[in-house]
C-alpha cells in the first residue's frame, strides 16, 4: 500500500468487519500490536489510530447482517432481525458520514491536543 488514504480506508474495511465477528476487546489485544507500528510509519498519530479503533468496532458491533447487538435487541425487544436492520439504516450513515470525518479529518480527533 502506498498512500495513506488507501491504507486508511483499508483499516477501516477491516476493522468495521472485525467489529461485527468480535468482541471489541478481543479485536483490539490483537490488531493493535500489528496495525500501530504500520499507522506510525504513514505518520498517523498513535491517538486518532484508536479513535478510528473505537470508532469502527463500535459501528461494527450493529452491522448487518452479523453485528451482535442486533441479535441481542432482537431476542430481547421480540423484533425480527429484518425490522431491527431497517431500522439501524439511517442511523448507520449517519455513522459512516461521522467514521469518515474522523478518519480523513485528523483535527476532529486531536483538536483537545493543541
Amino acid at each position: 500500500i502506498t498512500s495513506k488514504l488507501v491504507f486508511l480506508l483499508l483499516l477501516n474495511l477491516l476493522l468495521l468487519v472485525l467489529g461485527a465477528i468480535l468482541d471489541i476487546f478481543a479485536a483490539i489485544v490483537l490488531m493493535v500490536p500489528l496495525l500501530l507500528p504500520v499507522a506510525v510509519g504513514y505518520g498517523i498519530h498513535p491517538l486518532h489510530l484508536g479513535i478510528i479503533f473505537i470508532a469502527n468496532l463500535q459501528i461494527g458491533y450493529f452491522t448487518p447482517p452479523i453485528g451482535m447487538n442486533l441479535f441481542i435487541a432482537s431476542y430481547r425487544f421480540k423484533k425480527s432481525i429484518t425490522e431491527l436492520y431497517m431500522a439501524c439504516v439511517p442511523f448507520m450513515v449517519v455513522l459512516l458520514g461521522v467514521l469518515l470525518l474522523i478518519t480523513y479529518v485528523p483535527w476532529f480527533s486531536l483538536w483537545f491536543l493543541e
